[in-house]
């Protein structure tokens, strides 16, 4: 029951959250999700309803929340994405978030 109820808190957070972050194409979303097993993280574009960047921690040479965040500001350095707005995803802002937002940072995004 209490996995239910801090789930549907979560959710609530990020309602909360999405109410207020939009991300445009000159500055996309950068959208967080946490399972019990990895994290996956992509840029989204929300006028257009497309996904320009994902990553995860399930891709090669991506072994930690903070290696997620620079191998996804890699790609979005790529496709010459340099801000953008940080959406948590109702998770709170400590632990791997903290740390894939310190990654992505320190990779050259701007948030």
């Amino acid at each position: 029951m209490a996995t239910k109820n801090r789930n549907t808190k979560r959710i609530a957070r990020h309602k909360r959250v999405r109410a207020k972050v939009f991300g445009i194409h000159e500055r996309p979303r950068l959208s967080v999700f946490k399972s019990n097993k990895y994290i996956y993280a992509q840029l989204i574009d929300d006028e257009n309803s497309k996904t320009l960047v994902a990553s995860s921690v399930l891709d090669k040479g991506v072994k930690s929340a903070y290696n997620l965040g620079g191998a996804l500001a890699k790609k979005a350095a790529d496709k010459k994405i340099k801000k953008i707005v940080f959406d948590r995803g109702g998770y709170k802002f400590h632990g791997k978030i903290l740390e894939l937002a310190k990654g992505a940072k320190e990779g050259g995004l701007d948030f």
